[in-house]
């Protein structure tokens, strides 16, 4: 699950990204109204966390120009406004919830993945690839029913694969996939993660699963 996190309180941006890669979640910051407008609607986010009181673009007209722009990713608004007039008008403007600051990090991440649970049923329907499953609501991964632990990056890089089946991915999709922009990345951290994923999915198993396509990127085999 990817999230937007739209603060221009940087240091409070930072820690909720933080608490929510904690929760295995990737999270994207943006500090003004202006850079979540084609941020939002560029790039494949299952929930917006929007400040009320943005500088430029506020978060009620950011809430309202992205619905007028087609874009129904569910919104959670954070303020510290808590008046129930406020509340009001933040719903009124497209939020689909409304958290008060200060707030629990734990509410937090339940909030969001509440809202993620009411996109198109098909984002969260269990994964299968040949013998392998993965379950996104769960975060679990079987191989002949059996279940494999993975880390939260290996499972979110699994997860890439696996909505792709038989396809070239590149090291940059890879990446766009499973990796959100706060994290530096090195050249070879597609190679070191694939590498985990054949020892966990493949070692015991005595398959062939991730192709390497020299110069281009890998690929997970249906069968």
């Amino acid at each position: 699950m990817r999230i937007l996190v739209v603060e221009d309180n940087v240091e409070l941006a930072s820690l909720i990204r933080q608490s929510l890669r904690d929760e295995g979640l990737l999270a994207d910051i943006a500090i003004r109204g202006e850079d979540a407008l084609w941020m939002a609607a560029s790039s494949p986010y299952s929930v917006l966390t929007v400040d009320a009181l943005l500088p430029g673009i506020d978060g009620f007209e950011l809430c309202r120009r992205l619905r007028n722009a087609g874009v129904r990713t569910p919104i959670l608004m954070l303020t510290g406004l808590d008046d129930v007039e406020d509340r009001i008008a933040g719903l009124d403007a497209g939020a689909d919830d409304y958290l008060v600051k200060p707030f629990d990090f734990g509410e937090l991440a339940a909030r969001l993945r509440a809202l993620s649970r009411r996109v198109p049923a098909e984002r969260d329907v269990v994964l299968h690839v040949a013998d392998i499953e993965l379950d996104p609501a769960t975060r679990r991964v079987r191989r002949s029913q059996v279940e494999i632990p993975l880390s939260a990056k290996e499972f979110q890089l699994l997860e890439v694969f696996m909505r792709h089946p038989d396809q070239v991915l590149s090291r940059y999709q890879l990446l766009e996939g499973a990796w959100d922009n706060g994290h530096e990345h090195r050249s070879n951290i597609i190679d070191v993660y694939v590498g985990h994923l054949r020892a966990k999915l493949d070692g015991a198993f005595g398959t062939q699963s991730f192709d390497t396509v020299r110069g281009v990127g890998y690929r997970l085999r249906s069968a």
